[in-house]
């Protein structure tokens, strides 16, 4: 197996040659401005009090979703935790069907039934949306399993948060994986802080990719404010899973703009720090790029703009004027056993 830095090396080295066509870059620069545009509209409803309960936003990390969505196929799964709007609008999940669900809405991707931290969506492969801490893990490791079972060439993306990193069920997942060789990414999406605990606060091992060295897995680090290095890095990890190698590990470093949730102001981070990833700030650096590349034009970039503008908009009139769930929607969709003995007042 390579060295981590012999591959660090070859995937700089790549990226330096790797060219996009046109279509690549508007591609990410419409998913990240969709999901910016509406991550800052869900804050704005949230205000309101459209939406009521947790509420945790993607601002920032919007090139991990464009980043995977345009190196996996539609076959492919994809299992995370709460802060999954962005991921879930990557997936397929429209605009309407996301704000609807937020507001508790029967029209929403899970009939109002969800809220922000548990979406599914079936159609996409979309798995959640997962509100407890690390429980994805082992998810997306049973779906890998399964893919491999069946014989499909398909593996389950399985992303997690640098809080989660030091859950049990991550190193029993990885350890299963690696025994039995399971078509699984797994991604650390380490924005620096569990909630608002820093990961130099919270683990002997900073640089979270080295985990998945102790069970021999393939294992990097990625720049995660860039979509082309994120598009790179997961094409790598799919060739080695499909080839029936068995699972990756990618530790993405990114960061979020906002606080943890909207109840969090963030005041453990530096005002410097803060700034010194919004200066890198991946949709003002792809539109930058395509601009000054002549990529497309400034009239094209606004296209999309004004696109991404009329679609939220639209998004929220759906959700506002979509009525909510039937009381006795609270008994479908559960799971029942009619043998249970009840016991009958």
């Amino acid at each position: 197996m390579d060295s981590v830095v012999e591959k660090k090396a070859s995937a700089k080295k790549r990226s330096n040659q790797v060219t996009y066509s046109k279509e690549q870059y508007l591609f990410w620069y419409e998913l990240m401005l969709r999901i910016r545009r509406f991550e800052e509209r869900a804050l704005m409803m949230y205000g309101q009090q459209k939406i009521r309960g947790f509420c945790h936003v993607y601002i920032g990390q919007e090139a991990i979703a464009a980043g995977i969505e345009s190196a996996i196929t539609k076959q492919d799964g994809i299992v995370t935790a709460y802060r999954q709007h962005g991921i879930a609008l990557g997936r397929g999940v429209t605009s309407r069907e996301v704000m609807a669900e937020l507001y508790g809405k029967s029209t929403g991707i899970v009939k109002g039934k969800g809220g922000s931290m548990h979406f599914f969506d079936a159609r996409n492969k979309y798995f959640g949306g997962n509100g407890i801490v690390g429980a994805q893990i082992p998810i997306g490791t049973g779906i890998g399993f399964a893919e491999k079972y069946k014989g499909t060439q398909n593996f389950c993306v399985t992303m997690f948060g640098d809080g989660a990193s030091r859950q049990g069920a991550l190193y029993e997942s990885f350890n299963m994986a690696m025994t039995w060789k399971l078509p699984v990414l797994y991604i650390v999406e380490n924005n620096g802080y569990a909630m608002g605990t820093s990961v130099e606060r919270t683990s002997n091992v900073e640089e979270l990719w080295k985990i998945g060295l102790s069970f021999e897995m393939p294992s990097e680090s990625v720049d995660g404010m860039s979509p082309e290095s994120v598009h790179e890095a997961i094409s790598r990890a799919a060739e080695h899973i499909r080839a029936g190698k068995g699972p990756y590990f990618l530790e993405i470093r990114t960061y979020r703009y906002k606080g943890h949730s909207v109840s969090d102001p963030a005041k453990y981070r530096t005002k410097e720090e803060v700034q010194a990833y919004q200066d890198r700030d991946p949709i003002k650096v792809t539109e930058d790029k395509i601009v000054s590349g002549k990529i497309a034009t400034a009239e094209e970039i606004q296209a999309i703009k004004d696109k991404i503008k009329a679609e939220i908009e639209d998004a929220v009139q759906f959700a506002e004027d979509s009525p909510y769930p039937d009381a006795s929607e609270l008994f479908t969709d559960n799971y029942t056993d009619t043998d249970y003995p009840y016991i009958k007042y």
